[in-house]
């Protein structure tokens, strides 16, 4: 039944990026892949049970007949919206899982495959998994502890107020920051490709020296295609000097039946125009498929236990991060408790486990004391694996606005992480991956403001070092708040983080003027300071469709 089912509706994803990877196979080879591994990852799901089980029942119903059997159990499932939860699964694992790869691949070609990149990302996380050693031994503070009785009472009675205490946080640092990260970036070079080929001397002109393949603004217009200057946007054809009855009234009504009808894909198509403020939430959850059920409330409130029960040193990372972010932020600041929550939860899931499949990171380990170098007391630390840096509260915080409800929080922001945010701090070729963004970043403003890109070169103001910080937060914190959530359906609604890479160069486009006045790079960062009062879709949509090429 669930094969069947997979066969008929499930659409193939985007093949451009496969057919690196799965060499000679043909479309037949690489469609019953996919389903097969599909099929395997929802036949040990809740929901796979569910189904099984409302199957079993409905056979007790009289207009189920032996000899249409079959299609009769189909019909019920379909009438009962089980189908369509069967079909907004699928289509979250299509977005989440491995493009399908050639037999005879190696699985470490499945998290990255080119080897230069696979060595920068694993080099980069000793350098991580050292600095957070380093802390715990020189701070005298364990990786994990039990905590005693009373400190769990203690902890479980303000459990939703930890935004009052003030823990003593000034002997503990980041682990690291998005500059640090940067440098890395600026250090990569594939050693097989000689950069005296390159036919432009423009593209010596960025920080970022690897051979990417990135999209041009052509390209990005067709790929973007709902964002021209002639389609409704929210963001754009909201604006209070425009009638409602134009485009605003019958987009909500529109947006209401996507909800009604609880299609992902319906969701994720809708969401490319932005979504109206009361129904963000709803679409949002509905894109990720993430439901809410009892069993995701079970396992938030496990995870909590896990806190309560466990000290971890990363704790003390998340408590200093939302202490120099989010708590300083006039948006955020209310949200403190809620961050806590979700971020010290987050931390002990070891189910976030699973992307590591298609993440080019590998997740850190630690040894049981006095048990170092034995490979059988290697634990994986934190046991989520991903070690939090300076600013990673800021990926949570916008939801706050979305969802008071911690599991609801909790289960849209993890789906956040594995879907796209995962991709803003690790060493891949992806084209939703940092590296690809910072050169499609530095390739458009090359190409598009020669001599802005060139006049901040020559004063030592580099273009990326200042946009950096923005694209590695994906703007959360720099923007405000209805307008990043604005830039976020957009990255929902394509299932890709370019749009990220492409305000960034539509901000200096819109301040170049400004910047080809700065004499230094301090001057050009002051330029830019400032991003609160910026409009997101006029800029995208300007840089898009109305730049001379």
């Amino acid at each position: 039944m669930l094969l069947a089912y997979k066969t008929s509706n499930c659409a193939v994803p985007d093949a451009e990026l496969n057919a690196k990877l799965t060499g000679r196979m043909d479309e037949g080879t690489e469609l019953s892949l996919t389903i097969a591994q599909i099929v395997q990852r929802l036949k040990g799901s809740h929901l796979h049970s569910q189904i099984e089980r409302q199957a079993k029942e409905c056979l007790h119903q009289p207009e189920i007949k032996l000899e249409s059997l079959k299609e009769d159990v189909r019909s019920f499932l379909k009438t009962s919206g089980w189908e369509r939860k069967l079909q907004n699964a699928v289509y979250r694992e299509l977005h989440v899982q491995l493009p399908p790869s050639h037999p005879a691949a190696p699985p470490e070609h499945l998290k990255e495959p080119l080897a230069y990149m696979r060595k920068a990302q694993a080099s980069w996380e000793k350098r991580v998994l050292k600095s957070l050693n380093s802390m715990s031994t020189e701070l005298e503070v364990p990786l994990a502890r039990m905590r005693p009785a009373v400190e769990q009472k203690e902890l479980t009675n303000k459990w939703n107020e930890m935004g009052t205490d003030e823990p003593d946080l000034s002997r503990f640092r980041p682990v690291y920051a998005p500059k640090d990260f940067l440098e890395v970036l600026i250090s990569l070079r594939n050693p097989n490709h000689d950069s005296s080929e390159d036919v432009s001397v423009r593209s010596h002109w960025g920080l970022i020296q690897v051979p990417l393949n990135v999209r041009d603004i052509p390209q990005l217009r067709r790929a973007y295609s709902e964002l021209n200057l002639t389609t409704g946007q929210l963001g754009i054809d909201d604006h209070a000097h425009i009638h409602p009855d134009l485009f605003e009234n019958e987009y909500v009504q529109i947006g209401k039946k996507v909800v009604v009808e609880q299609d992902s894909a319906a969701a994720q198509q809708y969401s490319r125009q932005g979504c109206p403020t009361g129904l963000r939430a709803d679409l949002w959850a509905l894109i990720l498929n993430s439901t809410n059920q009892p069993q995701d409330v079970m396992h938030y409130e496990q995870l909590t236990a896990g806190v309560i029960q466990h000290d971890l040193l990363v704790d003390n990372l998340i408590y200093k991060d939302v202490k120099l972010t989010a708590s300083n932020d006039d948006y955020y600041f209310v949200f403190e408790d809620f961050l806590y929550q979700v971020l010290l939860c987050f931390s002990r899931d070891t189910a976030v486990l699973d992307h590591f499949k298609y993440n080019s990171a590998t997740p850190p380990k630690s040894y049981i004391q006095g048990k170092v170098g034995e490979e059988e007391c290697a634990v994986v630390y934190p046991p989520n694996g991903v070690i939090p840096f300076h600013g990673f509260s800021m990926y949570v915080a916008p939801l706050c606005f979305l969802y008071n409800e911690p599991s609801k929080l909790y289960s849209v922001f993890r789906e956040m992480y594995i879907r796209y945010f995962f991709r803003l701090h690790s060493i891949s070729s992806s084209p939703s991956g940092i590296v690809s963004l910072c050169l499609q970043f530095e390739r458009l403003l090359q190409t598009h403001l020669p001599q802005l890109f060139y006049h901040l070169r020559q004063i030592g103001a580099q273009p990326l070092r200042i946009a950096f910080k923005w694209m590695v937060r994906a703007f959360s914190g720099y923007l405000s708040t209805d307008q990043l959530l604005l830039l976020w359906d957009r990255i929902l609604g394509y299932d890709s983080l370019e749009v990220v890479a492409v305000l960034a160069a539509a901000v200096f486009a819109f301040r170049a003027e400004n910047l080809m006045e700065v004499t230094s790079l301090a001057s050009a960062e002051a330029v830019l300071a400032d991003l609160s009062t910026l409009k997101v879709m006029p800029l995208i949509q300007i840089f898009l469709f109305a730049t001379a090429i």
